[in-house]
């Protein structure tokens, strides 16, 4: 009797080893052969997900470092990372690693590492192509503008323009473009790089350009889980980029054609000492 009752409770046992042995498997980086890497779906010329197809400025310099770390362009897993979860994402193994306009702060840092920065970009203006009346933020003043709701470039324009504009919250940016073409706004703001992209689509092409007077500074930086050991390495991959041309040759490959030009004083940036 004891031994038909010890047989059931070794293959329980056994069943329960094996189930931890698959949800181990099943968390973080399961295949030492893969990466999985977050970048956005929804920004044209940066992180784009067309059907299967992944393309833009973060996802060509992910796959350059990704190659660099040892990954092929097949072991890379593409993970869509909202700006609101990338640290959640990076603090509970969902990716190992994020490019996705992701602004450095000292705020973030004290949640998640950086690598970087692979980008300096800043809030700027996306007008009609032949408008010739805004050239930067002191032409503002009686001005509608168009911005995502919750983003920091709206918050900036409450912040500092509150009197001398009236401001259009819109859920994506593509719906900013949408008013800006139609003429009911004056301009649409966001990070620079991320105008040009929206400039560069199709669609948008010979209708609408950036302002190119940006007035902030976004140092975008590669999100890492807090205390990664792989920053030096990251660093080492971008400062090799930016020496070899490649990320210029990509910067051009990406946005070059809506005439946006990156301030030359900020790029190509030095990647920053690990801390």
């Amino acid at each position: 009797m004891r031994r038909g009752l010890l047989a059931p409770a070794l293959v329980a046992t056994a069943a329960l080893a094996l189930a931890g042995c698959s949800s181990d498997d099943d968390s973080g980086d399961s295949d030492s052969g893969s990466i999985k890497i977050g970048i956005k779906f929804d920004q044209p010329g940066l992180g784009y997900k067309d059907g299967d197809t992944y393309t833009g400025f973060d996802v060509d310099v992910a796959t350059y470092v990704a190659g660099k770390l040892g990954y092929e362009p097949d072991k890379i897993q593409w993970v869509q990372s909202p700006s609101a979860n990338r640290e959640n994402m990076l603090s509970g193994g969902q990716v190992d690693m994020i490019f996705a306009t992701y602004s450095i702060t000292d705020e973030r840092k004290k949640v998640v590492s950086f690598a970087g920065p692979y980008f300096v970009a800043g809030q700027d203006l996306l007008v009609a192509a032949d408008d010739t009346s805004i050239t930067g933020p002191d032409d503002l003043d009686g001005k509608n503008l168009c911005s995502v709701t919750g983003s920091t470039s709206a918050q900036r324009i409450k912040d500092e323009h509150s009197s001398d504009t009236q401001l259009l919250e819109q859920p994506g940016y593509a719906e900013c473009v949408t008013a800006l073409t139609a003429g009911q706004v004056d301009a649409v703001t966001t990070d620079d790089i991320i105008l040009a992209g929206l400039a560069s689509l199709p669609a948008n092409k010979g209708k609408v350009k950036v302002v190119g007077n940006p007035f902030s500074e976004e140092n975008y930086g590669v999100g890492l889980p807090k205390d990664s050991d792989k920053c030096e390495d990251i660093n080492a991959a971008i400062q090799t980029m930016i020496d070899d041309g490649t990320w210029q040759k990509l910067l051009d490959k990406n946005v070059g054609e809506s005439g946006y030009k990156p301030n030359e004083s900020l790029n190509p940036p030095k990647p920053a000492a690990c801390a």
